[in-house]
């Protein structure tokens, strides 16, 4: 009797574990590089912990008409103001809730230096949606990223 409760308990303990690498692999779907859908900036997102955030890794267009590096100059604290755009967090703290589909993080818009919730939905494996809102989900924005495969030289 005490070897099958044994194998039944080291079964059962197999199946959870199988059952939480495989949301592990889910959740991971979002890391990658992306570009939104003007195609100005490219967002590398990243895990840190149980939370996943994003910083600007490539600019379209990264300096100004002068030569001189893009700067957060929209931020609306001024000791921000010469933060380079590039290596900028502006997704942080978003948590997969299963489904594809993660929420609870916020995204900052450097073109006009407000800080907006955001939810995140992976459509599929090469393209998710990021609506950014204020309040309530119904009254925002949605654009569409595609994930940028980076060619080997």
């Amino acid at each position: 009797m005490k070897k099958y409760i044994y194998l039944m308990m080291s079964i059962l303990i197999l199946n959870i574990s199988k059952a939480q690498t495989a949301e592990v692999a889910e959740s991971d779907k979002i890391v990658g590089v992306w570009e939104v859908g003007s195609g100005k900036a490219r967002v590398k997102i990243t895990k840190y912990g149980d939370k996943f955030g994003g910083k600007i890794v490539w600019l379209k267009e990264p300096t100004y008409p002068d030569g001189t590096k893009k700067v957060d100059k929209n931020n609306p604290d001024e000791t921000k103001r010469t933060t380079p755009l590039l290596g900028y967090n502006n997704l942080l703290g978003f948590s997969y809730k299963g489904k594809s589909e993660y929420d609870g993080g916020t995204i900052y818009d450097p073109e006009n230096g407000s800080v907006y919730n955001c939810n995140i939905s992976l459509q599929d494996n090469n393209t998710i949606e990021v609506r950014g809102y204020i309040g309530v989900s119904l009254f925002g924005r949605t654009d569409t990223w595609k994930r940028v495969t980076l060619k080997a030289k």
